[in-house]
């Protein structure tokens, strides 16, 4: 006979064995479903794999000085406000010119960059600088009533910028054959054309000019912006689908403009400036194009200089670079024998790493439509279902009430749920939900470091390791959900009885695979496939 401990025995192994089989089971389930969405989310979108910058770009000295340009004199400076006569509206422009020098005036326009542009806040020490050395500076506003977020024209811009250029032209003491134009950012997708279709503009300043297609911009600067950030590499993923796409609601058919067309028929002398220090535009790479581009108009009177540590605005520690306002002054005044001056390239030497080139169009995601639509009706299958169910039990529970209180006898209760389904279901819906707004948050969070060039290693790296971690949690769940379904059908149960209950299910199923999908596409669950 055998000892109570000998029958035991064998038992716990079974029991043991069996738990350990189970959670085997349920790993290698979890993984499967992982490698799976990891397959989906990289044969879903284009992958980001930008071409390294193989020409490099020497400068010739570190002195940015204009070779012929003479030294600038100082000028009080008075101030008044205009106003320009523009197609079907007006606008209010500043223009600060040089006090006590007699004859004409060079002149130039100043042309905007993306936002809002007041002449109250915009180029304030560029036009002082340049009023102080004997050009007469003109700052008009921004026309905003046909300049939106999702729609601009930068044909029908240059139109009303060439208002505030006639204005110029014939303003008091300036000579009319003198008067250019000065763009900065989005305005160096402007200044092109305004320079292709009206020759009388003297000169063309690009700062900061952007010169590929709006949409290779943005993703180069989202490149740049995240490599300073140090986000991981599977977070660059985004930047095509999210670039490529078109966005929800449409419009932005801005995003593919090509400025190059104008940019060969400007014959103006050109002044091209960047600063080292900016992240967000092509660098290098802008102005190897200008400069193939003016030759191709014959035009050789191009002047490039880069300025050390210079952000965007040609900004060092918040102010405007002086030795920029100097150069800029200097040339102006120096024209027409400072447009082909040596050097023609001077200052820091500039770096850029990667080519801003074409990006990649999504393959199945690229309607930003289709992409808003999922995902709100994912939402509303996860959440509406929890609701039916609430409304259905309490319609049940009113039901039985009345046939209590009408004595008839109550002997079966209306359909509920299996053991552990509903918690799993709503575990897996919202927990999808919780995923998808926290890759929101750590997008946004990532974004606000990466504009202002800071680095937090805890909200990169371990946020991203945070949102990975509950898409991988919502996948377990969700296999936790299909054993308990399968479990209770071979004991010949129901997990979900009556068309309300069975509807909430497969509702919170569908909608909590299609969120699971759509955070594969954003790269949740890439293992560098």
């Amino acid at each position: 006979m055998l000892s109570s401990e000998e029958r035991t025995e064998p038992r716990v192994h079974t029991v043991v064995g069996r738990r350990l089989g189970g959670s085997y089971r349920l790993l290698a389930s979890a993984a499967l479903g992982i490698v799976a969405l990891a397959i989906l989310g990289a044969v879903m979108g284009p992958q980001w794999d930008p071409v390294p910058l193989a020409d490099p770009l020497t400068v010739a000295t570190t002195s940015t000085a204009i070779g012929d340009a003479a030294p600038v004199q100082t000028y009080p400076v008075r101030t008044s406000v205009v106003t320009v006569q523009l197609d079907g509206a007006t606008v209010d422009a500043q223009v600060s010119e040089p006090v006590g020098l007699d004859g004409p005036k060079r002149g130039v326009v100043f042309v905007h960059g993306a936002g809002t542009g007041r002449y109250d806040t915009a180029f304030l020490e560029q036009a002082h600088a340049l009023a102080a050395s004997g050009i007469v500076a003109m700052v008009p506003n921004k026309r905003l009533d046909t300049y939106t977020t999702r729609h601009r024209d930068y044909v029908l811009m240059a139109a009303d910028y060439g208002a505030s250029v006639a204005a110029l032209q014939s303003f008091p003491g300036v000579d009319p054959d003198g008067v250019g134009i000065y763009a900065e950012s989005e305005g160096g997708w402007i200044a092109p054309i305004m320079a292709a279709q009206d020759p009388t503009i003297a000169f063309v300043v690009l700062v900061s000019s952007p010169v590929v297609p709006p949409r290779e911009q943005a993703a180069f600067a989202v490149d740049s912006y995240l490599r300073n950030t140090g986000v991981p590499h599977g977070v660059f993923r985004a930047i095509p689908r999210a670039v490529g796409m078109s966005l929800p609601g449409g419009g932005f058919e801005y995003a593919d403009f090509d400025v190059t067309p104008y940019q060969r028929q400007m014959a103006q002398p050109v002044f091209v400036v960047y600063g080292t220090g900016d992240a967000s535009m092509p660098t290098i790479q802008g102005a190897e194009q200008i400069l193939r581009d003016t030759a191709i108009a014959g035009n050789g009177d191009v002047t490039v200089r880069y300025y050390e540590g210079a952000n965007h605005g040609i900004r060092v520690h918040g102010d405007v670079d002086t030795v920029f306002l100097r150069d800029l002054s200097g040339w102006v005044l120096g024209l027409p024998g400072t447009g082909d001056s040596a050097p023609r390239i001077a200052g820091a030497q500039p770096e850029q790493t990667y080519v801003a080139a074409p990006v990649p169009e999504p393959r199945w995601l690229g309607d930003g439509d289709v992409v808003l639509a999922l995902a709100l009706a994912a939402v509303a299958l996860i959440v509406l279902g929890p609701l039916a169910v609430l409304v259905a039990r309490a319609v049940e529970e009113a039901t039985e009430r009345v046939r209590r209180q009408r004595g008839t006898p109550v002997t079966v209760t209306g359909p509920r749920f299996a053991r552990g389904v509903l918690p799993s279901l709503v575990a897996l819906g919202f927990g999808a939900i919780l995923t998808v707004v926290a890759l929101v948050w750590y997008i946004v969070a990532v974004a606000r470091l990466a504009l202002d060039y800071e680095r937090n290693d805890l909200v990169v790296q371990g946020g991203w390791v945070a949102v990975r971690v509950l898409g991988v949690a919502v996948v377990v769940v969700g296999v936790l959900l299909l054993r308990r379904c399968r479990r209770v059908r071979s004991d010949g149960g129901q997990p979900s009885p009556g068309i309300v209950r069975t509807a909430t299910l497969w509702g919170g199923v569908i909608g909590s695979v299609v969120l699971l999908v759509v955070l594969a596409y954003w790269g949740v669950f890439q293992l560098g496939i």
